[in-house]
């Protein structure tokens, strides 16, 4: 009785090994560059993939160095899907490099991006006494100034318009489809649904903009010009390139801020948020937080949808 018992626990344990080795090779081994991509790749593949972030929660997508354990897992990946974001330009080849086998898919490729907009480094020495809010936040505003030059630098944050997803994930779908074909139907399947959904926020945001077209909201690091564009909207960003403002051009933005009454500073945990205290303090305004890379992408965009809404002037 007791090596009856014993063949039979045995056998039952090798059928789960067998069945848990079988399910461990059927995941498909997938990176993203940051995390935002995580939640599209799992809304398609569901338990299909084990997908894998390369910039970590916290840090910026602008700067990141991928660390040798994140190098060596690399060699396990039949996917990577980039977006676009800076650091990828110096480290892609080495990903390449580093596993010549793995698929680089660039999301970026299927989407027009716009310039990334930005303060003006350079003022007029004097401003006209009347200048009308309007022409000022032009004038602060003005599209790569000559201290920047007149090179087209492309805005990254393509993730935060849900026309551009809906772009996007057609390529995740595909790509997905190529490396497991055996599980097309349940890609496809999944793809439509997601699309239903951000058929759904789309609307629901531009509803909710209808009346605010052409107000402005005031930000930290300018990673909000595609939602803005897509409802309507216009960014006021403090920072850009990575430079904080000077003396001369914070004491700008304070007078801005206060001429247009702007209630709140948006800022993101990746960068400083000193200078957007120091507007806020001074016209006493909040400093409120507004992620790009949140994992619910859903979510957050409603979100800080809500947020813009409540405080756009």
């Amino acid at each position: 009785m007791r090596i009856r018992l014993k063949i039979i626990i045995t056998l039952a344990l090798s059928i789960l090994t067998v069945a848990a080795v079988q399910a461990s090779a059927a995941d498909l081994k997938v990176m993203v560059s940051i995390v935002p991509q995580k939640y599209f790749v799992d809304r398609i593949a569901g338990d299909l993939a084990e997908t894998t972030v390369m910039v970590k929660p916290g840090s910026s997508p602008a700067t990141y160095e991928p660390k040798p354990s994140q190098m060596a897992a690399l060699s396990a990946s039949s996917i990577y899907f980039a977006i676009g974001v800076p650091f990828e330009k110096a480290w892609l080849p080495r990903f390449h490099s580093a596993n010549e086998h793995m698929e680089i898919v660039d999301l970026s490729q299927s989407v027009v991006r716009m310039a990334m907009k930005g303060h003006h480094h350079h003022e007029k020495e004097h401003h006209n006494e009347k200048m009308k809010e309007t022409d000022m936040h032009h004038e602060m505003h003005e599209h790569m100034s000559a201290g920047h030059g007149h090179h087209f630098m492309p805005d990254p944050h393509i993730w935060l318009s849900p026309a551009l997803v809906r772009v996007m994930i057609m390529d995740i779908r595909n790509a997905l489809i190529k490396a497991d074909p055996a599980h097309e139907s349940v890609y496809e399947s999944n793809y439509l649904d997601f699309v239903k959904d951000i058929n759904s926020l789309d609307s629901e945001l531009a509803k909710s903009f209808k009346n605010s077209d052409g107000k402005s909201f005031m930000v930290y690091h300018p990673s909000w010009g595609y939602m803005a564009k897509a409802y309507g909207l216009h960014q006021i960003p403090i920072e850009l390139e990575g430079k904080e403002p000077s003396p001369k051009e914070l004491a700008q933005f304070i007078d801005l801020a206060e001429k247009m009454s702007i209630k709140a500073i948006f800022i993101q945990p990746q960068f400083s948020k000193k200078s957007a205290q120091a507007i806020a303090q001074a016209i006493g305004a909040k400093v409120l937080v507004a992620d790009p890379l949140a994992y619910d992408w859903m979510e957050n965009l409603k979100n800080v949808g809500s947020q813009f809404l409540d405080n756009v002037k």
